[in-house]
């Protein structure tokens, strides 16, 4: 017997291949930018979205029908901050390196619109269990291109990954330099990041010609 039912899993499929959210909705670009030149940040930033996205989508799914609507933005603002408070109190207590290095940029998931989004267009509107799937589904998808954008950034752009050395550098002999890697500084900058997330739309669009939009 299957665990998820076919609709079930579609709300974690869904947004990993042809509903992503930075691919296909366009949304939530400013952290690839931000904080993709490293890997390791990439993959903090991805797991602490999918617990603000989970949590968040199961306790707005429960409140749905107490809170008046006039005021449910606020509601969800303040449900998004207090989880994200709590991320990073975590991530200051067993990672400070990493949280000094993320600094303000996992404040700013409380104003990340793939989460807004998801509490507004579905958490509001439908039960607990396909809340949280929708909602870890959907920061799957983000997760993914995050992780993407950050392990070519960092390996193409430092010649390491999780800052161990991966690709050597030349070396001179004899006037010639030997096979090896120089590093291309210009991965590490913002820009870059935008244009590996058209490289992976582009891609995404030659599998799938459907996703094309027709003028």
């Amino acid at each position: 017997m299957a665990i998820l039912s076919k609709k079930d899993s579609k709300l974690i499929l869904d947004p990993l291949a042809d509903n992503n959210p930075i691919t296909i909705q366009v949304l939530g670009i400013c952290s690839a930018l931000a904080i993709t030149a490293q890997l390791k940040p990439s993959i903090v930033m991805a797991i602490s979205v999918i617990f603000v996205m989970g949590v968040g989508n199961i306790v707005i799914s429960l409140m749905r029908n107490i809170i008046p609507s006039k005021i449910r933005i606020i509601v969800q603002l303040v449900v998004v901050a207090t989880l994200v408070i709590i991320v990073d109190q975590v991530l200051k207590a067993f990672a400070y390196s990493l949280s000094k290095e993320l600094s303000v940029f996992i404040g700013l998931i409380i104003t990340n619109c793939i989460i807004m989004g998801r509490f507004e267009a579905f958490a509001l509107g439908n039960g607990v269990w396909r809340s949280f799937l929708d909602g870890v589904g959907n920061a799957l998808g983000y997760g993914v291109i995050l992780i993407i954008v950050g392990f070519f950034r960092e390996l193409l752009g430092s010649g390491t990954l999780f800052g161990f050395k991966v690709l050597g550098d030349p070396v001179e002999k004899s006037g010639l330099y030997a096979i090896g890697y120089e590093n291309n500084g210009f991965m590490v900058l913002p820009p870059m990041a935008l244009i590996v997330v058209g490289i992976i739309i582009w891609v995404q669009r030659s599998k799938n010609k459907a996703l094309i939009e027709e003028n």
